[in-house]
């Protein structure tokens, strides 16, 4: 007589890999300012500051950006939009296109009243 036959480890089912974030961050075309896709979050606020940072380097009255393709946007990369607004001084301001619809509600309740950011829903 042999003794017990050792225990198999049961059949896992294999759990999907959680996609990793992306943000695309490219020119607009015919105006000054860039279109983003993705989502905003801490995986991606990087890519999200260094296009801030440019669009307030520019020397542009107004900078468009295109925010229709983005599916999440974190309350730090609202921040950092926030912090952009107040970087550009002056006249100077951020047109927000077609953004997520927590953006604005973000601004409004912890940014209120913030010069420099215009919010476009064409």
């Amino acid at each position: 007589m042999s003794g017990p036959e050792p225990a198999r480890p049961l059949p896992v089912a294999a759990e999907p890999m959680p996609a990793t974030p992306r943000l695309d961050v490219r020119p607009l075309a015919g105006r000054t300012g860039f279109r983003a896709a993705g989502e905003v979050s801490l995986r991606t606020r990087g890519i999200w500051e260094r296009a801030l940072e440019r669009a307030v380097r520019e020397d542009e009255d107004v900078y468009y950006l295109e925010l229709s393709a983005l599916t999440f946007v974190d309350v730090a990369g609202v921040g950092a939009l926030a912090h952009a607004a107040r970087s550009l001084g002056g006249r100077r301001r951020l047109v927000l296109d077609r953004p997520p619809d927590a953006v604005p509600r973000i601004l409004d309740l912890l940014w209120p009243g913030l010069p420099g950011i215009e919010v476009s829903a064409s």
